[in-house]
């Protein structure tokens, strides 16, 4: 049986949690912040407890996979069960890898978290199109069949970013113009909503590309970095209905406490709704 589409999941999250997705991040200083050892049980405690309160009801929870590896096999074998969990729970788990490459290993990324049989198989994940576009056929490819989705790096909320990303490609386009009409090509008939999104930074004010890639776009910045729900109609205009904004430290300071992590999560997505519904 043909999988459903990320795309076709994606926008029914969106429909019936709202759009927010919010990251799992342990970083050291929040772990020490929650009480906890920067260690395996400490990762442990708040990976499990982020999942616990968010899972069921946020749309998108985003493991930062970095963060997971630093402690090795172990690490690797918290996040596996965090993405085991919170996919049970409801929620679309987006992993950010940023991975990239040529070939074969572009293949193995594809496998670890595209293929349905891999213990790290996610929802989406997080790929940088910068060795080209084409680079990043083994994962399209394999999302296609899984019914995943590909969120493609396209203006990031960095700043270094810009250097390459506002470079103007041999044909005079922007370089982030140049990946999003490759989404947009990927993304072509597909309804309600295509399975290739596009990484496009909330703080970026106004984004000065064409965003109607017929995806989703994924939005970080908002919180820590600056930016806020209100941000988002001025930097993604007419596409703004399908952005996914992206909070991390913003909710995760709200803990170890369950209820303050939920109500941190529910305050972004009102002002996330409040900002759409007032464009």
């Amino acid at each position: 049986m043909t999988p459903e589409p990320f795309g076709a999941r994606l926008r029914h999250a969106m429909d019936t949690r709202g759009p927010l997705c919010v990251g799992i991040d342990p970083h050291a200083s929040l772990l020490t912040a929650w009480g906890l050892s920067d260690d395996i049980a400490g990762l442990e405690r708040f990976t499990r407890t982020v999942v616990e309160a968010l899972a069921d009801r946020v749309a998108v929870l985003k493991p930062q996979s970095a963060f997971f590896e630093r402690f090795g096999s172990r690490g690797i074998a918290v996040l596996e069960k965090a993405v085991e969990e919170a996919r049970a729970a409801g929620a679309l788990v987006l992993m950010d890898a940023k991975r990239g490459d040529i070939g074969s290993t572009m293949g193995a990324y594809a496998a670890t978290y595209l293929d349905k049989d891999s213990p790290l198989f996610s929802d989406a994940v997080t790929v940088s199109p910068y060795l080209g576009f084409g680079s990043l056929r083994p994962a399209l490819d394999a999302a296609a069949v899984s019914g995943a989705g590909v969120f493609v790096l396209a203006l990031t909320s960095n700043p270094e970013g810009a250097e390459v990303q506002r470079a103007t490609a041999a044909d005079g386009r922007p370089l982030a113009q140049l990946m999003l009409d490759h989404m947009a090509a990927e993304n072509a008939g597909a309804a309600p909503l295509g399975s290739v999104g596009a990484v496009v930074g909330a703080t970026l004010g106004d984004a000065g590309v064409d965003l109607a890639i017929n995806g989703p776009l994924l939005a970080p910045g908002i919180g820590a970095q600056g930016a806020t729900p209100a941000d988002l109609p001025g930097v993604f205009g007419d596409a703004v209905g399908n952005v996914v904004p992206s909070v991390s430290r913003g909710v995760l300071r709200h803990g170890p406490d369950v209820t303050g992590l939920r109500d941190a999560a529910q305050q972004f997505a009102d002002e996330v709704r409040t900002a759409l519904s007032d464009r």
